[in-house]
């Protein structure tokens, strides 16, 4: 999709986050050398585009005490539209989606415990007669990275290495109230905050409620989430390697360098799946992607890895809290 040059700067300077106050639009017109009218038109353009999926609270789920696993299961193909529809309607289910694999339905889950995790995979695999297999993060190497809409699908923006992790914190009920409120798409006005004193909350507690669960680790950013195949990252895969466990370190924080990566990790193995690498790829085209991995398993001296394109996306909607 063609975007102006002013469109492209602005679409990056959404996704590092608004500023906490009163007008962010008109805050961030300065840094774009524009106008808050401006910075508000375009915005509302690249929305109606469909470039911006939602502009709202990225939030940290770990800092809710919460915990997360990727699942990956196959499911012959007569039974996929009736397991899919159970696994969507599950609690605590964000993403979800089929890949060209043999292992087909890949989908992450959240829960209070491991144990409710585990419970919640037994009953559907109970219920359907398919196993689901768990395989939850051991080490971050690489999380929270955007997609920079001025590379034309090259590169993604804000290499970030290992994120820190928040410790579970208490939320008043201010805080649980703004956080709700904040993870709905917010309006794109002069003060999208003002919802918020609706509440019977003064201008002043809103903006300091939202930097403390900002401090908190609890909101990462406000921020849009934007539709990545409409910046030019039309190609995507799941890439999953096999690194024995002295090399995983390296191995991890090397992958996580490439421009291509925006989330790798190692996870948890399963009888049958030796791979405890994970990274997620998107770029212009697979032969870029397929570059970069040739690079790193010759590099590494990579024996065995997996790659799982995405066939479809049956589910990308953030989990709701409070």
């Amino acid at each position: 999709m063609r975007l102006t040059k002013f469109q492209k700067q602005l679409c990056n300077a959404l996704q590092k986050g608004l500023p906490i106050c009163w007008q962010p639009f008109a805050e961030m017109a300065k840094d774009l050398h524009s106008d808050e009218a401006k910075v508000l038109q375009q915005t509302r353009q690249l929305k109606d585009l469909g470039i911006i999926r939602r502009i709202s609270a990225i939030v940290n789920h770990r800092a809710l005490g919460l915990t997360s696993t990727l699942v990956a299961a196959h499911v012959p193909e007569q039974n996929l539209p009736e397991i899919v529809e159970a696994v969507n309607n599950l609690d605590g289910v964000s993403h979800n989606y089929c890949r060209g694999h043999y292992y087909n339905l890949w989908f992450t889950l959240q829960a209070k415990t491991p144990e409710q995790i585990r419970d919640t995979l037994l009953n559907i695999g109970g219920r359907f007669g398919v196993d689901f297999h768990s395989l939850p993060v051991k080490q971050v190497f690489k999380l929270d990275v955007k997609f920079d809409a001025e590379s034309q699908g090259q590169a993604l923006l804000q290499q970030i290495q290992k994120t820190p992790e928040a410790e579970s914190v208490e939320l008043n009920e201010n805080e649980k109230l703004i956080l709700s409120k904040l993870q709905d798409d917010l309006e794109i006005v002069e003060e999208p905050f003002a919802l918020l004193c609706d509440e019977g909350l003064m201008k002043e507690d809103v903006l300091k409620t939202i930097a403390e669960l900002i401090d908190k680790g609890v909101i990462r950013r406000i921020a849009a989430v934007v539709d990545y195949r409409k910046l030019g990252f039309a190609a995507n895969v799941l890439f999953t390697v096999e690194v024995p466990r002295e090399r995983i370190v390296s191995a991890g924080k090397k992958l996580a360098r490439f421009a291509v990566v925006s989330h790798c990790y190692e996870r948890e193995t399963f009888e049958g799946w030796p791979y405890n690498l994970f990274a997620m790829m998107h770029s212009q085209s697979m032969g870029q992607i397929q570059h970069v991995i040739n690079k790193f398993t010759e590099a590494e001296q990579i024996k065995s890895f997996q790659l799982l394109p995405t066939a479809a996306e049956f589910k990308k909607q953030p989990v709701r809290y409070f």
